[in-house]
């Protein structure tokens, strides 16, 4: 297998990003994930084609309010390898990669953060894992089972046939605000050349559009695990684990001003939320 591991020095001096790495091994692939703060434990999963820079503004309050963050950059994406093998990539095979990363990490009673793929990937893992997670903030996305929008086959028809996806465009264009050069510079800091954005190529490919595509049942179990929890566009839902598995809890908050990246355009006012969820006074 042929993986593309993005020079180190891309990560240097980015704004907004002062963060030491942590890596573990899987399957002779480096991967990475952030590990800051302490207090009790948010575990971020970002989505398409983002990557743990995309907490930043999130982490900074977090951890200044006593909470210790952890962002795993998925396989293909920010400070871990990337196969270039678009091939590779399947939903199933995100999910057994995030979940060998996570159980060399030390996790107990976690508040789970899902956005974008990190829903379908990040939910899957609570569901996995729910002795592990203590609440869940899901923010902007869904589990596939099969129908799509005219708008997402647009993006998938972009997506398939343009192999050197111009990320910091993609992030720009949906966020609500306007980001400067260097933040999306940043964005783009994993991503040096077509090869590297392999795992990003073949994300919207992995969306299924019929009901017998593969991930719909796994999808449709982890639905099921999470019965009543609704999501609402460009909001914050906080839900909690209850005697007998996961259930809904509290209700969602609209966080306004922000886009499909809300973590970029409203982070702090979203772990403000998070803080309130929790109980917590906020600094």
């Amino acid at each position: 297998m042929d993986v593309f591991r993005t020079p180190d020095e891309r990560f240097e001096n980015l704004p907004g990003y002062p963060y030491e790495p942590n890596y573990v091994d899987v399957d002779g692939l480096r991967l990475h994930h952030l590990d800051e703060g302490s207090g009790s434990t948010v575990l971020c999963f970002h989505g398409e084609p983002s990557w743990s820079y995309l907490y930043r503004h999130m982490l900074d309050r977090l951890v200044d309010n006593g909470h210790r963050v952890v962002c795993p950059d998925l396989v293909g994406f920010g400070r871990s390898d990337k196969p270039t093998d678009q091939g590779w990539y399947t939903y199933d095979r995100h999910v057994e990669t995030v979940t060998a990363h996570l159980d060399q990490v030390e996790l107990d009673d976690v508040t789970v953060v899902v956005q974008d793929w990190g829903g379908p990937i990040g939910l899957r893992w609570a569901v996995q894992h729910a002795d592990q997670v203590g609440r869940l903030l899901i923010l902007n996305t869904g589990l596939f089972t099969g129908r799509v929008s005219k708008g997402f086959m647009a993006w998938r028809e972009f997506a398939e046939r343009t192999p050197d996806l111009p990320i910091g465009k993609i992030i720009q264009g949906a966020t609500a605000t306007d980001l400067p050069d260097d933040v999306v510079a940043a964005y783009e800091a994993p991503f040096p050349n077509a090869e590297s954005k392999a795992g990003a190529q073949r994300f919207p490919l992995l969306v299924p559009l019929a009901e017998d595509e593969p991930g719909v049942s796994e999808m449709l179990e982890t639905r099921d695990a999470l019965a009543g929890l609704g999501v609402g566009e460009d909001r914050v839902g906080v839900r909690e684990r209850h005697e007998g598995g996961l259930v809904p809890a509290g209700e969602q908050v609209r966080i306004e001003g922000a886009a499909h990246f809300l973590q970029e355009d409203r982070g702090p006012e979203i772990a403000d939320a998070m803080l309130v969820a929790f109980g917590a006074p906020t600094a």
